[in-house]
């Protein structure tokens, strides 16, 4: 987008007017507190660890562009019905060969045991467990000031002149220990950044100085209220959230995430040197988060007789997960369930499904999914749009269409190994199984896979809600 030069001249203009308000109204406390920021802003000039952080300093004093904001649309273009479909309970024939659930063993767990020391100089909880850090001086006693980039540059070069190597050292080994994918690094440095500063504007310039060390996409702009606004560079699309073309390249506004649109920002065009990495959604292993289990009940009733379950959950992960911005469903229906969890599950339903034809064991899953769960969409239960990781739709009472179609898609492919696909329409989103039987399909990538709608209550395997039958799909989701 082209830069509106004069718009951004009034605009800076009117914060330097605002900087020199601010200046002649400080009391003498106030001045020699400014005195110290401007003794260690200046010696800061000089004593940059990294050579590239002096031209970096030297670039972000140039000339900024202004940008105005897109936001992506949601996932959906039409809204998700509000009633659940149902057909009376019929049986359907037995066929296929018998399977059996083989329940996978836990790995190995492998013990890193550090010393940790008492007395850190900053310390908060991370999803139940406790973190330390040890903070330098110039990194605590840096500020966004004034409300200009000008502040912006003061407080990058009182960062880049401050001993920020530890904090580095311990996020990378933390980070491993704790087995973090990008969304939860970048949920651990924003829980580091808000413990150590109680401005927002620090917080985010802190957060946006480490994220460029480790290498990551991440840019500063100013909005014309005179506040910090970060942008990153993602993998894939985070939905109904603000975000910015900077040279051809889309950055999110993560922080604002299902909220309107933040408007003109200014900003600069250059990456920070070596910064090459873009944040990663994908959850293809879980955290390893403090174990907290609390146990939940459910049951379902099949032709009068009721069917019972009952499973653990972790807490933690549960709140972890809650965390997560609304982007792209392989990131949902690809991450696995905790072991726990899934060893229950897996144990409750081998009960009524080992040794059974293939069609009745799958329907029983189906039914499970189908059954024991409350329906109820997303806005309605959250406020807003919220694709559930399967672990979370067996921890809430409710769901909706694709919550259940990423749990049924887990568990056919970690209990009987069948190759299962989401299938998406413009409101709606079901599955389809790659079983030889009879009954409504969907042809992906040449094979016929069979329907099997986890919503459409008491549907067996080839039976698809009747509305969508004369429907093209508008894409599928393959589960690894």
């Amino acid at each position: 987008m082209r830069p509106n030069r004069d718009g951004e001249q009034k605009l800076f203009s009117l914060f330097g007017r605002f900087s020199l308000i601010i200046v002649f109204g400080f009391t003498s406390a106030a001045a020699q507190s400014f005195s110290e920021f401007k003794k260690l802003q200046s010696a800061s000039f000089t004593e940059f660890k990294d050579k590239q952080d002096n031209e970096f300093s030297k670039y972000l004093q140039m000339q900024w562009e202004e940008y105005q904001a897109y936001v992506t649309p949601a996932l959906y273009k039409k809204e998700k019905p509000k009633n659940l479909p149902a057909i009376a309970e019929k049986k359907t024939p037995n066929v296929g060969p018998n399977l059996v659930i083989n329940i996978k063993k836990a790995k190995k767990k492998i013990q890193t045991v550090q010393e940790k020391k008492k007395g850190y100089d900053l310390s908060f909880e991370f999803f139940g467990s406790p973190i330390g850090f040890d903070i330098d001086k110039r990194m605590k006693n840096a500020t966004f000031y004034p409300n200009t980039k000008k502040g912006i540059v003061n407080f990058f070069s009182q960062l880049a002149a401050s001993d920020y190597d530890d904090i580095l050292r311990t996020l990378k080994v933390t980070s491993q220990e704790m087995n973090l994918n990008d969304w939860g690094l970048y949920m651990f440095v924003n829980r580091l950044a808000k413990s150590l500063y109680s401005s927002s504007d620090d917080a985010k310039l802190f957060s946006w100085f480490i994220f460029n060390k480790m290498g990551y996409r991440v840019r500063v702009g100013l909005s014309p209220s005179k506040h910090v606004v970060l942008l990153y560079a993602i993998r894939g699309t985070m939905y109904s959230t603000p975000n910015y073309i900077l040279n051809k390249k889309r950055y999110y506004v993560i922080s604002r995430y299902n909220q309107k649109s933040t408007g003109r920002i200014y900003t600069y065009a250059k990456e920070y040197p070596s910064a090459k990495k873009v944040l990663n959604f994908e959850l293809k292993s879980l955290p390893k988060l403090t174990k907290s289990f609390d146990t939940k009940q459910v049951s379902f009733k099949e032709y009068g007789k009721t069917y019972r379950f009952s499973y653990r959950y972790n807490r933690n992960l549960i709140a972890y997960m809650k965390e997560y911005p609304q982007v792209d469903y392989q990131v949902f229906f690809n991450a696995p369930l905790e072991y726990e969890t899934y060893s229950d599950i897996a144990k409750n339903l081998k009960l009524y499904t080992d040794n059974k034809k293939a069609s009745a064991a799958l329907n029983f899953v189906l039914r499970f999914v189908q059954k024991a769960f409350g329906y109820e969409r997303d806005n309605e239960q959250f406020g807003r749009e919220k694709v559930m990781f399967a672990e979370e739709t067996l921890y809430y009472d409710k769901s909706d269409c694709e919550d259940r179609a990423v749990l049924y898609a887990r568990l056919v492919k970690d209990l009987f190994g069948i190759s299962v696909v989401g299938v998406k329409y413009k409101d709606h989103m079901s599955t389809a199984l790659y079983v030889p039987m009879r009954g409504e399909s969907v042809k992906v990538a040449g094979q016929r896979y069979v329907i099997a709608d986890p919503t459409y209550i008491n549907a067996s395997l080839g039976q698809g809600i009747p509305k969508y039958r004369s429907i093209i799909p508008e894409s599928f989701v393959y589960v690894k």
